[in-house]
């Protein structure tokens, strides 16, 4: 069984050692854990990885009222 996940379009604006501030394609900004991203995110850091697709658990897209 594939795990469900969350996936939207997003910027980073700002990355900490444990999260990244992004602005999400909906215009909201999210601080989104780094340990909540997932390995098929185009998305994880403030450099060359900052904008793109955002591939989230879902659980934790679902908690933080993303999906």
């Amino acid at each position: 069984m594939s795990e469900e996940v969350f996936r939207c379009q997003a910027r980073v604006i700002r990355a900490t050692d444990k999260a990244l501030l992004c602005e999400l394609e909906t215009g909201d900004e999210k601080w989104i854990p780094q340990s909540m991203i997932h390995d098929d995110s185009e998305v994880y850091d403030d450099g060359d990885n900052s904008e793109g697709e955002l591939v989230l658990h879902e659980w934790f897209a679902s908690k933080a009222g993303l999906s």
